[in-house]
């Protein structure tokens, strides 16, 4: 069987490479196509990149996560961690939801659902560019425990205010990229990008598979075409070299520098580099020595059965970067277009601090964010790298608390503290609101109730020692509330978890 499934590959593979060759052309409208389908989130239509039932999935590679456990207030009444505004983890579990197979419990990290939502929270005011909140709630899962929930939102920057961009586009074209859903996906994704640019924007392409190339050198966005034709050419063959087209990748964004601009390397990619510099520990060296150069790292990941999830994960988090997974054209859209302006970083190296009062707090444990947890002397040391928020972007937290006898009404339950950059290498600005225990039980909001529910969900898929009475109808009974307003994303989320559900129920 397993020879002749890779037979079958070969030929996949020869039939792929042979069309490659091709224009990649566009049909027009095919974005209000996709967006206008009430149903588009869960239709089989290859239209969106449906992937095939029976996709290799076993062979994609995470890191394991050990879970964060309850906290005694006496004992650390402080926790610090970095901001995670990665959504990797959520576009990878739809995948598996759509192919009938519930996620590896290891690629459920609850931060990174809760930031592929943009929740409704208010604008950043006056000189800052970003806001914070805090919201205090009953847990869903424990009736026993409060749940906070902490958020931050970065500036929106209109189009025509957001500084120039300087992006190198690497591109892995080894032979593991090949199909419609790899390589397919990054030429329209890239393609639709550049429709959404300013001609004084600039592009260079940097491939790599067998040999590392510089396919286009830097080149401003007036001329999109020869930058479309250079895209609509790309072919996939031989092994990858990731290490050292990564390096390339940053002496182009070095040499092509724009002061005050967006200077930024969008990776394209499955993660599976297998020639050269492959170690994860020597690559992320190799990022972090270019943290002081200014630029950014935005890695796109695609395809499954070799998926390096860990390795692309941890390339981003030490090296000014963001990691989100392409599971289909929705996607590609979602990243490429709409939420463009999140490419362009209003908030660097942003940290949070909690320090929650004895008195009112017995403990608490912070949900997710298992790999962004930092020592607490981190928080004031402008020397240690965390976290970029987006233009218009929304940060979540959430923590489960147990309380204590003080946690009486107008009591003071925890300061909650952030810290951020206004650009790279500069120094951090201070932020701070008062959590105070309100004086009677409200209804919980709709930012509340999507966000428990999104916890809610990934503590069922993960099965985890926490999830208390958590469970799908929960979840979906959670975010179905917090959906007044239609939202295309929330709706989409309520129709995964009912899939999940019966996947779980047929197990």
């Amino acid at each position: 069987m397993k020879k002749l499934t890779s037979i079958a590959a070969v030929i996949a593979v020869l039939a792929t490479c042979a069309s490659c060759t091709k224009s990649f052309g566009f049909i027009d409208g095919y974005r209000e196509a996709i967006y206008d389908n009430a149903q588009y989130a869960m239709d089989t239509d290859a239209e969106y990149g449906e992937t095939d039932p029976q996709e290799p999935f076993d062979g994609d590679n995470f890191d394991q996560i050990v879970e964060n456990d309850f906290i005694q207030t006496t004992k650390e009444p402080t926790s610090t961690f970095s901001i995670d505004a990665d959504g990797a983890a959520y576009a990878y579990m739809r995948r598996s939801i759509k192919n009938d197979r519930l996620p590896n419990a290891n690629s459920v990290r609850i931060e990174e659902f809760l930031n592929y939502f943009t929740f409704d929270y208010a604008d950043p005011t006056g000189n800052e560019t970003v806001a914070i909140n805090a919201e205090l709630g009953d847990c869903p899962w424990n009736a026993d425990h409060k749940l906070l929930r902490l958020g931050l939102k970065g500036k929106p920057i209109p189009e025509s205010d957001i500084p120039d961009a300087n992006y190198i586009l690497l591109i892995d074209v080894s032979g593991s990229m090949t199909g419609d859903d790899r390589i397919g996906l990054v030429k329209k994704g890239l393609c639709s990008m550049i429709d959404h640019m300013k001609p004084t924007d600039r592009i260079a392409i940097i491939t790599y598979s067998g040999e590392v190339k510089k396919l286009l050198k830097s080149t401003p966005v007036s001329e999109a075409k020869k930058i479309k034709n250079a895209i609509k050419q790309l072919n996939t063959d031989g092994y990858t070299p990731g290490g050292a087209a990564m390096k390339m990748a940053y002496e182009e964004a070095v040499q092509n520098y724009i002061q005050g601009g967006n200077n930024r390397i969008i990776m394209c990619t499955d993660g599976d580099f297998n020639v050269g510099v492959t170690d994860t520990d020597a690559l992320v060296d190799m990022v972090e020595s270019y943290l002081d150069k200014g630029i950014y790292l935005s890695i796109m990941g695609f395809g499954t059965g070799n998926y390096e999830d860990a390795r692309m994960e941890s390339l981003s988090n030490h090296g000014n970067g963001t990691y989100t997974y392409i599971d289909c054209e929705q996607e590609m859209l979602k990243v490429f277009v709409d939420e463009r302006s999140h490419f362009y970083s209003v908030a660097n190296d942003t940290k949070c601090q909690i320090t929650f009062t004895p008195e009112a707090v017995e403990s608490y444990r912070l949900i997710g964010y298992e790999n962004r947890v930092m020592n607490n002397e981190d928080f004031e040391d402008d020397t240690k790298d965390a976290g970029e928020i987006g233009a218009g972007q929304t940060i979540t937290a959430l923590y489960e608390i147990v309380p204590a006898e003080g946690f009486t009404a107008g009591a003071s339950m925890a300061s909650y503290d952030v810290r951020y950059k206004k650009a790279l290498g500069g120094d951090s600005r201070p932020l701070n609101l008062n959590v105070t225990v309100p004086g009677q039980s409200a209804a919980a909001s709709a930012n509340m109730n999507l966000a428990s529910g999104i916890a809610a969900y990934g503590l069922t898929l993960r099965n985890s020692q926490y999830k208390g009475s958590a469970s799908y109808s929960m979840a979906k009974e959670l975010v179905a509330a917090s959906n007044n307003n239609q939202d295309k994303y929330r709706t989409e989320l309520v129709e995964l978890i009912t899939k999940a559900q019966n996947i779980a129920n047929k197990q």
